[in-house]
């Protein structure tokens, strides 16, 4: 999912770029992975892309039922995706008692036509699997080209966690009109560069 092929969608389908932020929209939906001895494995993600850019993404690919997907024909596409995703650190980030941790590699990733849209699906080990008091976990591009919402029914689950676990989710306040006035240029430069950070989504993990 780079930008460069997201811009060259929306160029496609009519849609000025530099004019306005954000280019595509995401709604999430995620899992916090623990080991049975109470340990931090993962994440697992649902991302669903917003149909116009379902759309573009699909162009192209061969469906043996019309306008249905299997996971087999939309397998290159997904490679395509989580591979260009580290580029931009998976749009997740994560701090145990304030220190940074780092992923690797997404694993079972896989792609779904559902309504119409695209669901890409991946779960993101942690280099080190840890135990912490308290997790956060922040979902958003720095630059905002990418405009991440999640879901508003449970947006995110606790799977094997410790019992006495509880989450707490800080939603970004509506910023989008404030954004379009600034065109690519200053959003890709100086202190705007991670201007996506206001509409960060956050998620608050505490253990006893």
């Amino acid at each position: 999912m780079t930008r460069g092929l997201l811009c060259a969608g929306f160029l496609a389908l009519g849609i000025t770029v530099a004019s306005a932020h954000p280019h595509v929209f995401v709604t999430a939906s995620s899992e916090l992975l623990y080991a049975p001895d109470g340990g931090i494995t993962g994440v697992r993600h649902a991302w669903t892309f917003d149909d116009l850019f379902s759309t573009y993404a699909l162009q192209g690919i061969e469906a043996k039922t019309k306008g249905a997907y299997s996971r087999e024909e939309l397998a290159p596409l997904a490679q395509t995706n989580v591979e260009s995703l580290k580029e931009f650190g998976f749009f997740t980030f994560a701090r145990a008692d304030g220190k940074k941790q780092r992923f690797v590699d997404p694993v079972d990733y896989y792609l779904e036509h559902r309504n119409g849209a695209l669901v890409l699906h991946f779960t993101l080990p942690f280099k080190t699997p840890f135990k912490t008091r308290q997790l956060a976990l922040e979902i958003y591009d720095p630059t905002f080209f990418v405009d991440f919402g999640l879901e508003k029914k449970d947006p995110i689950r606790l799977v094997g966690a410790p019992v006495g676990c509880g989450t707490a989710i800080q939603r970004p306040s509506d910023g989008a009109a404030g954004a379009k006035v600034l065109n690519e240029d200053t959003f890709m430069n100086g202190e705007n560069s991670n201007y996506g950070a206001m509409f960060a989504n956050k998620i608050t993990v505490d253990c006893p």
